[in-house]
């Protein structure tokens, strides 16, 4: 079926979509109804369907578009209303239903010679019982069939009816979703968020006055090459918790948050977020935050996404140049990207700064790529912020210069490395880490098992390592002293410090945080293990409140995408009030203020003593 030409940009009008005055047959009718929903799912359609009768619901939006029959009319109507359009743009739909409704069958065509007026009332009773028969038996056997097929339609999407949301190998839900599909669709930890996700939407889109926000993640680790350890359930946590704050503002627009999840690794971003670009006019999308982590499939969902002129907020992108500038790899700006968290080079300045005085000999250990065979650009940056920052560099030992692959087993190659620390003319006493936490326990352990074990060696790394347990039982081993120094946001127990300027903002945070979220509860435990809810909540808030200065500055319009861009980029002089204190957001789309923010953490074993200077005379 052909397309319509582009239609005029006149107020609740579509500007592309399916023609009705084109439809030749009911099997062209239903593929038109099809393509009128666009990126919109069966339950979104369904949801806004009603007309004061009732409203269609996800299962039989799927059961009659998928039906070799022609809707009813009453389907049709609420149908189209579920896709947007107005009362006047019901009258194509309709007519051609009519058009369509008043066709003769397939079979009408051919005639059968009558019998005799007394044969013809036996064959009639014999024709109606025996048709009523072939309908019933017809009849069955097509809703068995509809059973077989929409329970394969819903295992191959997560057990929904969205055909946005897709089941991966392994059982794993990828894709997007406003929580209406079921609050356990990207697992079990995450039932809670989703939930009050769902129910927080429901309010915010019965006003009417609203725009959508999504927050981009890999929100499942079931792949064993996962790189996020599990914190995602404090990121969305986050996220929510500033969507909810925000709405109880008396502000407008409202905010709902749609949840896009490219899955372990970030393997399936590509997908999500074409699925988002796809939602940018329909579901007034005006904003990402999140994006996942500093990898390469990160730069390219956010160089498509600034291809279709949604802001994007970053909660854990580190890598130096990974901002609007594009840097990282090179290739161009990247329009409309603004990030919250610290970067790599304001971390290792940080711990340069900090680190005890005195001579070191530094040996380095570094992989380049993600266990899909990406650049890790996280890891890549601080390799060369070890290189280069003049504190950390000078003690840099060039014969003890390690990398490893993940993909070739790091728990076989780290060992080896470890022991290389023992066997060099001079003595190892600290190790530059660029590579990423999850592998950090394994070579914690091997540093235990050298040899030279009972060196103290200092093992210098990046806010990934926040993740690290303390607990971890190489870093409590008093024969083998390790302690290991990173820079990241400061522990709760700082951010509630009388000393801390930005206490207030912070005790505000958690108490949101930990509070009652449509009879939900977040583990109050959540923010002490991770500082990922607190960056989601703040990549939110930061959209948010460009979203409401937009507003402030046009109060009879909703603001669209490029006015919340324009403002992101006017975000200076603190003007957000985020949970890690005030900020603001350079013209690269940086945080502004990190070194009042920086802090460095020691883990494991205390520095040893500083050896006194012999005496003199």
């Amino acid at each position: 079926m052909t397309q319509p030409e582009a239609r005029p940009d006149t107020p609740g009008e579509q500007k592309m979509g399916p023609d009705p005055e084109r439809v030749r047959n009911q099997k062209e009718f239903r593929e038109a109804l099809n393509q009128l929903r666009g990126s919109k799912s069966y339950r979104d359609v369904g949801r806004d369907s009603d007309d004061g009768s009732g409203r269609l619901s996800a299962t039989t939006i799927s059961t009659v578009l998928r039906m070799d029959a022609l809707p009813t009319r009453d389907f049709t109507g609420k149908y189209v209303r579920g896709c947007g359009l107005t009362a006047e743009q019901h009258k194509p739909w309709l007519k051609c239903w009519e058009t369509l409704n008043s066709q003769p069958s397939a079979g009408r065509g051919r005639r059968w010679a009558l019998p005799a007026a007394g044969s013809r009332r036996r064959l009639r009773t014999v024709l109606v019982a025996g048709t009523a028969l072939a309908l019933a038996v017809g009849v069955g056997a097509w809703q068995v069939h509809q059973r077989i097929e929409d329970s394969q339609f819903e295992r191959e999407h997560c057990g929904t009816s969205n055909p946005s949301l897709v089941t991966q190998a392994g059982g794993e839900c990828t894709g997007v979703t406003d929580g209406s599909d079921g609050a356990a669709v990207f697992g079990s930890d995450l039932k809670p968020v989703m939930t009050a996700i769902g129910a927080e939407n429901q309010n915010v889109t019965g006003g009417g006055d609203y725009v959508t926000f999504a927050f981009l993640t890999p929100l499942t680790s079931k792949d064993a090459n996962s790189l996020t350890v599990g914190q995602y359930v404090a990121e969305l946590e986050g996220a929510y918790t500033a969507v909810a704050e925000e709405n109880k503002k008396n502000s407008r627009p409202k905010i709902r948050l749609l949840v896009a999840s490219m899955g372990s690794s970030q393997k399936r971003w590509e997908r999500t977020v074409d699925q988002l670009v796809a939602r940018k006019d329909s579901e007034r999308l005006v904003a990402v935050a999140g994006m996942g982590l500093s990898q390469q499939e990160t730069v390219d969902a956010a160089r498509k996404l600034s291809k279709a002129d949604l802001p994007m907020v970053g909660d854990l992108i580190t890598a130096d140049g990974f901002n609007a500038t594009g840097a990282v790899d090179g290739k161009g700006p990247i329009n409309g990207l603004a990030r919250v968290a610290l970067s790599n080079s304001d971390q290792l300045n940080a711990i340069s700064e900090e680190l005890p005085s005195g001579r070191r000999t530094a040996a380095l250990v570094s992989t380049s790529v993600t266990p899909n065979g990406t650049r890790d650009l996280y890891t890549e940056s601080l390799d060369k912020g070890f290189r280069s920052i003049e504190g950390l560099e000078k003690h840099l030992d060039a014969h003890s210069d390690f990398t490893f692959d993940p993909r070739g087993g790091p728990d076989a190659i780290l060992p080896a490395i470890s022991q290389n620390f023992c066997n060099t003319s001079k003595t190892i006493d600290t190790v530059y880490y660029a590579a990423r936490v999850k592998y950090l326990p394994d070579f914690l352990d091997a540093l235990t098992k050298r040899s030279c074990h009972a060196q103290h060696i200092t093992v210098i790394t990046g806010s990934d390592a926040a993740a690290l347990d303390p607990k971890t039982e190489a870093l409590n081993d008093p024969a083998s002293p390790i302690t290991v120094l990173y820079a990241s946001f400061p522990k709760a127990e700082q951010f509630r410090d009388p000393g801390n300027p930005g206490r207030g903002l912070y005790e505000a945070f958690a108490k949101a945080f930990t509070s009652p979220h449509h009879g939900q509860q977040f583990p109050a435990e959540h923010l002490t293990s991770s500082y990922w809810g607190i960056v989601a909540y703040d990549a939110v808030i930061t959209a948010a409140t460009a979203l409401h200065n937009a507003a402030a500055h046009n109060p009879s319009s909703t603001p669209n995408r490029y006015a919340i861009r324009n403002e992101l980029y006017a975000l200076r002089n603190n003007a957000v009030a985020g949970a890690s204190g005030h900020f603001g957001i350079d013209k690269n789309g940086n945080r502004t203020n990190t070194d009042t923010i920086t802090t460095v953490h020691r883990i494991g074993q205390p520095f040893p003593p500083k050896p006194t200077d012999p005496p003199t005379g």
